[in-house]
């Protein structure tokens, strides 16, 4: 029995560490994931070193964006960080 109390702190803070940290890291990940499986053409969007685009084609991996200039970039899907709204 004073096994199972000994324990019961460390338990304790593993299931505090699950439901503060892990867990909503997961499902801020998978947000993230289905908004990057989402991406359509024509959709404007903002990829993580900070550039704003339109996609003008989008295949299963790679994303080609054209800028305002009308210059096309090609970028991973998952360098997409957010898709902007179409307001």
């Amino acid at each position: 029995m004073d096994g199972i109390l000994g324990l019961l702190p460390i338990i304790l803070m593993f299931v505090i560490f699950y439901f503060l940290l892990i867990r909503p890291q997961q499902k801020k990940q998978k947000k993230v994931q289905q908004m990057q499986a989402d991406l359509q053409k024509g959709n404007r969007i903002i990829t993580i070193g900070g550039l704003h685009g339109t996609i003008h084609a989008i295949d299963e991996g790679t994303v080609v964006l054209t800028v305002n200039d009308g210059t096309k970039m090609t970028f991973d899907r998952s360098a997409v960080r957010e898709v902007m709204n179409q307001d």
